[in-house]
């Protein structure tokens, strides 16, 4: 007879980066232009169910460099992953999408992002260290307002 409780499971299946894209507009103009540039980073974490007890989890850099209103370069890198998430209570799936998986994939795409830029002409960019427990926290509070300004 199984057993009723069986135990949760939670394994990476795969690792990948699933989309980058590297944009220089004003190239190679800009690039004579020794101003100190401003960098915008915006960061945004995402899941999806692949099929049963299978999750991708991806997290998404978008680092955009300007010279006043001119842009240096655009990366935006998507990092992924496939992961077995199976016997976890409800209440734990979202903070292991929303927390556990960001954190393990965020070196690879820390990386993947240093390596873009520094292979376009520029020096590294290196994103910060991040707190996904705190970004998971504002994202719960982000939707429980956006559902109170609806009702």
């Amino acid at each position: 007879m199984a057993d009723a409780q069986a135990d949760p499971v939670f394994q990476i299946q795969r690792i990948y980066l699933k989309d980058v894209s590297l944009e220089q507009p004003n190239s190679p103009a800009i690039l004579l232009d020794q101003s100190q540039p401003q960098v915008d980073i915006q960061l945004a974490v995402g899941s999806e169910q692949v099929a049963e007890g299978m999750f991708e989890a991806t997290v998404l850099a978008t680092v955009h460099t300007k010279i006043g209103d001119k842009t240096v370069f655009l990366v935006e890198a998507k990092q992924a992953g496939i992961f077995e998430i199976r016997n976890l209570p409800d209440e734990q799936m979202g903070q292991v999408l929303g927390m556990a998986c960001p954190q393990i994939l965020y070196p690879y795409l820390r990386g993947n992002v240093a390596d873009v830029v520094q292979r376009a002409g520029f020096p590294p960019v290196h994103l910060a260290e991040i707190n996904f427990q705190m970004l998971y926290q504002q994202q719960l509070e982000q939707q429980a307002q956006a559902a109170t300004q609806t009702a």
